[in-house]
């Protein structure tokens, strides 16, 4: 059994995706995947689908990466795509086999509700892979800033976001070392079903928690070395808008949210 977590990992590359603004980035990607759960008919289904793998091109990142971080939840695709399949029981219908009986809007809304969770996951999945952890955990801290007014400790928890993205790729090598460990002393991961995969994968979570305990606590000793106080913090890389670059990038979200609220509207 291999253990795949990309989630936090930063793909390296010189592109008009990367160079954007973190802070345009987040919210960019944050709208359109409120957008993804307006999609509703064909039409701005091709329009999502065109923008998204517009910005996949303009990042210039493989395909296969983006993949690589959705495949674990490709169980929640297929799970919401039967549920639709046989759950709406509306319009002609399209197949039956004995009491089972799937009409067309089933197979309508399997479609459509599975391509537009994938369409989101794929905004979310690029913004990861062009954005550092860093970078993301800055950009929120700016955003949010107008918080800190009512009491909200912003500084406190975009410092934990960053924390936990950077240690998601450390804890998922932990938990392919583990699995190499146990598999030679004889553990059976391979070819089980769902609920004996489950059992097998409970002596796994003792050790790995762990080491999840292990490195929370190195971490909370360096950063009392540092005298780390929870206050503010300096910023290596200052963000600083390009009204050509990240005005063009607001432009283009503009059109495409303008664009679908017209659909819709047809």
């Amino acid at each position: 059994m291999a253990i795949r977590a990309s989630i936090g990992q930063y793909y390296s590359a010189d592109s008009p995706i990367h160079r954007l603004d973190p802070r345009v980035k987040l919210m960019g990607t944050l709208a359109f995947m409120v957008s993804c759960f307006f999609v509703d008919s064909v039409e701005t289904l091709l329009l999502a689908g065109a923008a998204a793998f517009t910005a996949i091109a303009l990042a210039r990142v493989p395909l296969r990466r983006l993949l690589a971080q959705i495949r674990p939840i490709a169980l929640f695709l297929v799970i919401t795509s039967v549920i639709n399949l046989f759950l709406v029981q509306t319009g002609p219908i399209a197949l039956q086999l004995g009491p089972v009986v799937i009409h067309a809007d089933g197979v309508s809304a399997a479609v459509l509700y599975t391509v537009r969770f994938f369409l989101l996951l794929l905004g979310g999945s690029l913004l990861t892979l062009t954005t550092t952890p860093v970078a993301l955990a800055d950009a929120a801290e700016k955003l949010l800033a107008p918080l800190e007014r009512a009491g909200v400790p912003v500084r406190q928890g975009t410092l934990v976001l960053s924390i936990a993205l950077r240690f998601v790729p450390t804890l998922s090598q932990e938990a392919e070392n583990i699995v190499a460990a146990q598999t030679a002393r004889g553990t059976d991961l391979e070819n089980k079903g769902a609920l004996a995969y489950a059992r097998a994968c409970v002596p796994l979570i003792v050790p790995l928690f762990a080491s999840a305990l292990r490195h929370a606590d190195n971490l909370g000793r360096a950063m009392d070395a540092r005298c780390y106080t929870g206050g503010a913090r300096t910023h290596y890389h200052v963000m600083k808008l390009d009204p050509r670059r990240d005005g063009a990038a607001c432009l283009a979200l503009a059109l495409y949210l303008a664009a679908l609220v017209a659909l819709r509207l047809a």
